[in-house]
């Protein structure tokens, strides 16, 4: 699939990490170095415009090892970029680690998903058929 994007940023375009990735990475785009204090949160911006085809969203989720090593994740997540939006990728990053976290020009701050969804036309109705888990919500089942 082929998507056109304007990077404004001197850095490489978001890019696949293995062959299989279904994510690529996005890299802040930051005139100085900005730094999280814990439970933290700012919106970093990507340098990145994109026009999706109509049937397609990108989602923007956390980098896993910045999850798990620092404690950094973004809120909003997934965050959804509608084909029609043409202004710049920006990302909700939140520090929920103990120690302040500094995002520098060119990190890697995220992944984004393209992905495609459809759209629903709603059919009221009084009741809805019966299924074996029927209202059964969080914790349904009584297992551990």
């Amino acid at each position: 699939m082929k998507i056109h994007i304007v990077n404004r940023s001197k850095h490489p375009l978001p890019e696949y990490g293995t062959q299989l990735s279904a994510g690529m990475d996005i890299r802040a785009y930051l005139p100085s170095p900005v730094t999280l204090a814990p439970g933290e949160r700012t919106l970093v911006p990507t340098g990145l415009y994109i026009a999706l085809p109509k049937g397609y969203e990108a989602q923007i989720r956390p980098r896993s090892g910045l999850a798990l090593k620092k404690g950094i994740t973004l809120l909003n997540t997934p965050g959804t970029i509608d084909a029609d939006y043409r202004g710049e990728i920006g990302v909700i990053v939140i520090n929920l680690s103990q120690e302040n976290f500094m995002i520098s020009d060119g990190d890697r701050i995220a992944q984004m998903v393209v992905a495609r969804y459809e759209t629903v036309d709603w059919e009221p109705a009084g009741e809805l058929e019966d299924t074996e888990r029927g209202a059964g919500g969080f914790g349904h089942t009584g297992k551990d």
